[in-house]
């Protein structure tokens, strides 16, 4: 195999300790030798790591990644290295039963040194940030449908059914009447009643039958109240954290806009996206391996000529949830049918979810071949699928039935005197 880095480092990294090594491969007769040392992961320590390669002479690192534990030892490497490749354990994972950290720590380097190691997807520190803050923003998300689900559980043991007339329970029409039932206030229809919106499609009479003979507990109250205030405050973190996003995202505001071109996706989903991507697809070898990467592809699993489980693999677990919801967006949209008629032909054959599936792998790889080409979202077959040319009928009879026969082989003797019976008759 060839050398590629003469002079490269692996890192072997643990919460408390990284076992560092560094192979030096004489040019000649390419025999390598490594030096490694240990380090504590104090910052004063990784510090000390930095100028410890430095004075090897080594600027070519490479780093298995260990849960959060390689973040702080990326950061400070990442600005004074050529190249700092971050791989998955598996792909540099030595033998068992002769595995030391500090032989780890030589084995990475010596497979780095050939340039075998499959490097994992580090995008640049500005998308780094966003992708930090709407990875937070989607957990918040979790909390406030968590707290949704509490509070309309205790609205259920009260005997407050407006769930089951409205629309969404938590809207205006509905949050003005639960303050008024949470509130001290003496209840009196006439005022509950003057809270209705009229835009609601249930009529007055069964928004007031659904919290007829309503009881709220003591408990239920005190549990509805605390749910409603976390919900407050978790809507006005996401708040803050999108005008935060926007802000951060102004440099990518071109991108963001030609990705929101796409049917089903908004100019947030398509920030979302970006800040999982990137915007440089250069860092992908093919609209193929970035849909690989996102684990919209289904697996290769065969062995002695028999094909096993095939299913999507695990990967993209951010960023797969997301486009499916924009797929399905994309299928339900009436204005632009493209992705809608693409998933009913799918669906016949494979099945919903397959389907599903497959218009979000579609929108991906439009999203790939937009953000490398600089073009907006035109597929070269819209107009074929969305306005197919209309077919002509055709009248039948004797002539263009005998004609047809003849095309698909049928004895020309027995066709005479068939032509010839129709005729006398």
């Amino acid at each position: 195999m060839e050398v590629v880095h003469l002079i490269c480092g692996g890192l072997d990294v643990h919460k408390k300790s990284i076992a560092a090594a560094v192979c030096v491969t004489d040019p000649i007769t390419l025999e390598a030798k490594y030096s490694v040392k240990s380090f504590s992961t104090n910052n004063s320590d990784i510090v000390a790591l930095r100028d410890w390669l430095i004075a090897q002479g080594c600027y070519d690192v490479c780093m298995e990644s260990t849960g959060k534990y390689w973040i702080p030892i990326f950061n400070i490497l990442e600005a004074h290295m050529h190249q700092t490749i971050l791989t998955h354990p598996k792909y540099v994972n030595a033998i068992k039963g002769k595995k030391t950290d500090k032989r780890d720590a030589k084995w990475i380097a010596n497979l780095f040194r050939f340039d075998i190691v499959k490097a994992s997807f580090v995008p640049p520190p500005a998308i780094r940030a966003l992708r930090e803050l709407t990875r937070y923003r989607l957990k918040l998300s979790y909390m406030r449908t968590a707290e949704k689900n509490r509070y309309q559980n205790s609205m259920t043991i009260s005997r407050i059914r407006i769930d089951c007339v409205l629309t969404d329970p938590f809207g205006k029409t509905a949050t003005n009447i639960m303050n008024y039932l949470l509130s001290d206030k003496p209840f009196k229809e006439d005022e509950c009643r003057a809270l209705i919106d009229g835009r609601v499609k249930a009529s007055k009479d069964e928004v007031m039958d659904s919290i007829k003979g309503f009881h709220i507990l003591e408990e239920q109250k005190f549990k509805m109240a605390h749910a409603k205030s976390h919900m407050d405050f978790i809507n006005q973190s996401i708040n803050e954290i999108e005008a935060e996003l926007y802000r951060r995202s102004r440099p990518y505001a071109v991108q963001i806009k030609r990705i929101a071109t796409v049917t089903g996706i908004t100019e947030l989903s398509a920030l979302f996206i970006i800040s999982e991507i990137g915007a440089d697809m250069a860092v992908f070898e093919s609209d193929n391996h970035l849909a690989s990467w996102a684990g919209l592809t289904p697996q290769n699993n065969e062995s002695a000529n028999k094909k096993k489980s095939t299913r999507c693999s695990k990967a993209g677990q951010y960023l797969k949830p997301l486009l499916i919801q924009c797929a399905l967006a994309a299928v339900k949209s009436k204005k632009e049918p493209y992705f809608a008629i693409k998933y009913q032909r799918l669906a016949k054959r494979r099945g919903k979810k397959k389907a599903l599936v497959a218009i979000a792998r579609m929108m991906l790889i439009s999203i790939y071949h937009m953000l490398i080409d600089n073009e907006d979202f035109k597929p070269d077959d819209y107009e074929a699928i969305v306005n197919p040319p209309k077919q002509k009928q055709v009248t039948l009879n004797l002539t263009n039935t005998l004609q047809f026969l003849r095309e698909q082989g049928a004895d020309e003797n027995l066709l005479k005197q068939l032509e010839k019976q129709l005729i006398a008759s």
